[in-house]
């Protein structure tokens, strides 16, 4: 008798044991646990933890409540302005109902690919090209309202899209960066004269200043000369005035040493192999 009790409570607590094994479940602390019992959803989701279901009655199915970083594949589209470019971009969404996102939709990841495809061809068509490369804030933002307003239903939301890279074709690379030449050399040219209207204005200042005071002129022109001499890689003709031949002379007039009167200038300058044939004609 008393061995019939052992073993019947052996075999109860094999049994329960194997209740337990079947019956238990543990959800980790970034899932939720949504149970169908004989197909009808329960209305009580399961937190984290240990939890207990009916076996071969119950069924539960956990869902991941973490922030998914979907990658967008590259769409090709013709924008607004009739420019051929390829666009891809990441979406981050959440599972914010899980009950929804496990009843409403077969596949909500799949579903969530799907409308970010479809938003992003919506949104290069309605773009320019302009648009699409320096105004990507303005449709980041678009993007995620679009793809928002049908996944709210699916008990996803999205939590941000950015738009990763934009090609282009090799002749619209090349016509922007000839454009972009042509416009950097315009405001080299619009700066360049503008240099040279300044500077003419600076020299015609300077000038209308030497003609008051000649002896400026004399002293910037010997300046001149010792910048250019300094060098030392250039020969220098310097032209010199007539009146410094005309002070020369008459500081050797004033020394007096030979007592002969010299001739003027004009006829000194005029002298030469011809003009003394000429006199002695």
């Amino acid at each position: 008798m008393v061995e019939e009790l052992v073993a019947a409570g052996v075999t109860l607590a094999s049994a329960a044991v194997v209740y337990v094994a079947a019956a238990a479940r543990v959800v980790k602390q970034y899932e939720r646990g949504v149970v169908f019992r004989l197909g009808r959803l329960r209305s009580q989701v399961r937190g984290p933890g240990f939890t207990m279901i009916v076996p071969g009655v119950d069924k539960l199915r956990k869902v991941n409540m973490q922030i998914v970083t979907m990658p967008v594949p590259a769409q090709e589209g013709i924008t607004r302005d009739n420019v051929t470019v390829r666009v891809d971009a990441v979406v981050y969404f959440k599972v914010t109902s899980p009950a929804d996102a496990v009843v409403r939709v077969e596949d909500y990841r799949f579903a969530v690919s799907q409308m970010a495809q479809t938003s992003l061809r919506s949104i290069i068509g309605k773009s320019e090209l302009d648009d699409l490369l320096s105004n990507r804030e303005r449709l980041n933002q678009g993007l995620e309202l679009m793809i928002d307003s049908p996944a709210v239903e699916w008990g996803v939301t999205i939590d941000r899209v950015e738009i990763k890279d934009v090609s282009l074709p090799e002749t619209m690379k090349r016509s922007m960066a000839r454009q972009a030449e042509a416009d950097r050399e315009r405001r080299a040219r619009l700066i360049n004269a503008d240099a040279e209207l300044q500077a003419s204005k600076k020299l015609a200042e300077a000038a209308h200043q030497m003609a008051d005071t000649p002896a400026a002129l004399q002293l910037r022109l010997l300046q001149t000369v010792m910048a250019v001499a300094a060098e030392k890689n250039s020969t220098l003709v310097l032209p010199i005035p007539v009146e410094l031949l005309r002070f020369l002379e008459k500081g050797a007039q004033g020394m007096g040493g030979s007592g002969q009167e010299l001739p003027p200038p004009e006829a000194r300058l005029d002298s030469g192999p011809q003009g003394a044939n000429s006199r002695q004609e």
